[in-house]
């Protein structure tokens, strides 16, 4: 039994696999057949060649220029992938707004749409970004195909843009005017919404500095309403980057040398008006210098030389700015033996278990470098050899350091250029290099307006035209004029600074002064003069300068009062006077000095012929110190004397001080006065008194110049405060109460504020390159002064560059 079940078993699957077989064969032959039909397909289609191409749809663009960018050609097979391939060509191109490719027996059909031509450009809504900055942003422009995907490109810039300048609220919509024969205006509807601010800055993890001393450290400020002059609380992504920076360099300057910013995030509020900026940092533990080394591969730079020059010590607390400094100043020092393209490397090794940074500073071995040649660029208007002879260095000669640095500073002191940079470039060797001198100009030529009020003078005005840069040669010409009520005076100058080409100054001057006090005082003055100049160098900071004057005064009192100590002067002088002066000067910029110092003495001496004689001798020392990173301290003293050598010193060769010099005061405002008898207990407010002058004087001035943020400077104001002292007294007059005029008759009048003792001014400034000229405001008050001195508060000046 159980072998005929056995038997039934095997024979039941015998049959089910051979019905398998029988499925399995089937489906074999049905794919086969597929394949062989597809196979057919194919065959069938590959032998239709193209026999033609059709190009439909198109308007400007040649049939010729699509052919050109399709995939397939007359006699080629068509394909559905080179068909496809082609469309995908055409689309790439932009010039095509809808692409269609088909087939008609064995022609080629293409059916184009083309894209409109831009007819016009057009911004909307925009009102702190001019029309002119949004065209240069952008890539679209009249007379080329309009495209969708480039306006969203060009949409993306103009946000970009305006996110750059902290408005991350700007929104911009492109539309699109159609006109005839297939073009279209393109405008840009503008959005520009407010500046987003900065709302407030937080740190995490700061445990020994507090949020305010590191917000100290930040470019980014929190907005606050006094900050309407400067950009720094506006959210700018690059700054919160540089903000990073900072915070770095601030904590390895206090020896945090695993100092690390883990994260710097602005997240934006709902209305887009402020960013509220999270800076997480890790402040880690005070490192120490260790050892301190220097490899140098040079044999004229020993290392024990080196090693005593620089300015990280062992022991001292860990000073990443301390380690630059080091390096610029061995290269600096290499630079001054010949060595230009020294490479200083600070290799540093940290010790995490004792907390110290030893640095080794390996100066790798260089040729000593000579100037091959000097080339000049960027000047349109200055010939060159005015900028070469203010170079140190001359082709041949030996790179130097500090002669570069004194070329850069000496070519910026001609006043001539907004920027000068000088690039040192590898020459044709490696022992060469050569300078390239960039400078930027500036405008030259002034042209000066200005207005003074006093109480007493009311009104005064000044003209003056000045062109620093003569024709491009270096020379100076100027002219002024100034008037008021009681004075007029005219100046004219010509300076030549390379006389006959070699290194002399020239110059000539004319002046033509008319005083008339004749509505409140008793005299009228008429001079006319020149003076004849020449200089010369005595070294690199030392220059001499001698002069000829001669001049005619001519001096009347007037009938209305008769002045016992202004009489003996009247009539007409002749003045034949030489002078001499020597002066120091390391200023670093003439126009606006940031550091230096100056020191000139001037002597005088007349009475070579004409019929005055005197010696006159004056002292002035300068000197400005920067205070903190833009502040800039001036402090100035001033004094002189002149002795009339057995006579009298005339009225006019005396010394006068006032406005502008003396700030506070009226132009010859304090000093001695003649006070006649009938004024005396009465009110001068609105009269004047003789202003007589001094043998002698002393003037002093302090005077901070303060930064108003990124913003006014980029506007191009400033401001300072400042304190003026200074007194000037002693006349050979003797006071009394009467004396004899020069026709025997009497007046009676007395000298007042005759004294050395101070007078003294305090107050503010402003300036301003505007639009319309360089503006200047003063305001000063005389906080001491004598009750006879005139004293005035406001004075502003205002002239026009070209």
């Amino acid at each position: 039994m159980f072998r005929t079940f056995s038997i039934l078993i095997i024979s039941r699957t015998n049959k089910r696999l051979e019905s398998l077989k029988n499925q399995f064969f089937k489906v074999i032959m049905v794919c086969l057949a597929s394949i062989t039909i597809a196979l057919s397909s194919g065959s069938a289609q590959a032998q239709i060649a193209i026999s033609d191409i059709q190009v439909t749809g198109n308007q400007r663009i040649e049939s010729s220029t699509v052919e050109s960018y399709l995939l397939l050609r007359r006699g080629d097979i068509y394909t559905n992938s080179l068909s496809d391939a082609s469309m995908k060509r055409l689309f790439n191109t932009g010039l095509f707004a809808n692409v269609d490719i088909g087939r008609k027996g064995s022609v080629l059909v293409v059916v184009v749409n083309e894209n409109p031509i831009i007819n016009r450009i057009v911004f909307e809504g925009n009102k702190y970004k001019k029309a002119k900055k949004l065209y240069e942003e952008i890539k679209l422009r009249p007379r080329i195909v309009f495209s969708r995907s480039k306006v969203r490109a060009d949409v993306q810039r103009l946000l970009n843009l305006y996110r750059k300048g902290g408005r991350f609220a700007a929104s911009i919509e492109p539309k699109v005017i159609e006109l005839d024969q297939n073009r279209v205006n393109l405008v840009f509807e503008i959005s520009e919404g407010p500046k987003s601010k900065i709302g407030r800055i937080n740190f995490v993890g700061n445990k020994i500095f507090s949020n305010d001393d590191l917000k100290a450290v930040l470019i980014s400020k929190e907005s606050r309403w006094w900050r309407f002059l400067t950009s720094h609380d506006t959210y700018d992504p690059d700054r919160l980057s540089y903000d990073s920076q900072k915070l770095r360099d601030f904590y390895l300057s206090q020896g945090y040398a695993d100092f690390r910013v883990t994260s710097a995030v602005a997240e934006l509020n709902t209305d887009k008006e402020f960013f509220f900026v999270n800076i997480t940092l890790e402040e880690g533990k005070v490192f120490k210098f260790g050892k301190i080394k220097v490899e140098s591969k040079i044999k004229e730079l020993p290392n024990e030389l080196l090693e005593s020059l620089v300015f990280t010590r062992e022991g001292n607390t860990y000073n990443l700015k301390a380690t630059d400094q080091t390096v610029e100043y061995l290269t600096d020092i290499a630079g001054l033996r010949g060595y230009a393209f020294v490479s200083i490397r600070p290799r540093t090794k940290v010790d995490r278990k004792n907390r110290t940074v030893s640095v080794t500073y390996v100066v790798n071995k260089a040729p000593r470098v000579y100037v091959d040649r000097i080339v000049i660029t960027g000047n349109t208007v200055t010939h060159d050899n005015v900028i070469r002879r203010q170079m140190r260095l001359v082709e041949g000669d030996a790179f130097n350091t500090f002669k570069v640095n004194r070329s850069k500073i000496r070519i910026k002191s001609l006043g001539f250029f907004k920027e000068v940079e000088i690039e040192r470039i590898e020459g044709d060797s490696p022992d060469r290099m050569v300078l390239e001198v960039n400078v930027e100009e500036q405008p030259t030529g002034e042209f000066n307006f200005g207005i003074a009020y006093s109480n007493a003078t009311k009104f005064s005005i000044q003209l003056g035209l000045t062109q620093k840069n003569f024709m491009g040669r270096g020379q100076n010409i100027r002219t002024s004029l100034q008037w008021s009520k009681y004075s007029k005076n005219i100046n004219l100058g010509f300076t030549e600074p390379y006389f006959l080409g070699r290194n002399v100054l020239a110059g000539v001057d004319l002046y033509l002064q008319d005083m008339d006090y004749g509505q409140t005082a008793s005299y009228k003055a008429s001079t006319l003069g020149s003076n004849l100049r020449f200089g010369f160098p005595i070294s690199e900071y030392i220059t001499a300068q001698t002069r000829y004057t001669i001049r005619r005064a001519d001096i009347k009192t007037l009938q209305s009062y008769r002045s016992p100590y202004l009489d003996n002067n009247a009539g007409r002088y002749v003045t034949s006077m030489i002078g001499a002066a020597i002066a120091y000067d390391s200023v670093d910029n003439p126009s606006h000095p940031n550091s230096g110092q100056r020191i000139v003495f001037n002597a005088e001496f007349a009475g070579l012929g004409g019929n005055v004689k005197y010696a006159k001798a004056s002292f002035n020392y300068d000197i400005y110190i920067p205070v903190y990173k833009r502040w800039i301290m001036n402090f100035k003293i001033e004094t002189g004397y002149i002795n009339g050598l057995g006579s009298k010193v005339r009225w006019n060769d005396r010394f006068f001080l006032g406005t502008p010099r003396m700030r506070g005061f009226e132009q010859r405002g304090l000093g001695p006065r003649e006070l006649p008898k009938e004024l005396e207990g009465m009110d001068l407010t609105d009269r004047h008194t003789n202003a007589l002058g001094g043998n002698a004087f002393y003037k002093t001035t302090l005077e901070l110049f303060v930064p108003l943020g990124s913003g006014a400077r980029e506007l191009g104001i400033e401001a300072s405060a400042f304190v003026d002292v200074g007194s000037v007294w002693s006349i050979d007059e003797k006071a009394s109460d009467s004396r004899l005029l020069s026709d025997g008759t009497k007046a009676y009048s007395r000298i007042v504020g005759d004294s050395y003792k101070p007078r003294i001014s305090a107050g503010i400034g402003f300036s301003w390159v505007s639009p319309f000229g360089p503006f200047r405001i003063d305001l000063a008050k005389a906080i001491v002064h004598d009750k006879y001195d005139r004293t005035e508060f406001f004075q502003f000046n205002i002239g026009q560059r070209f």
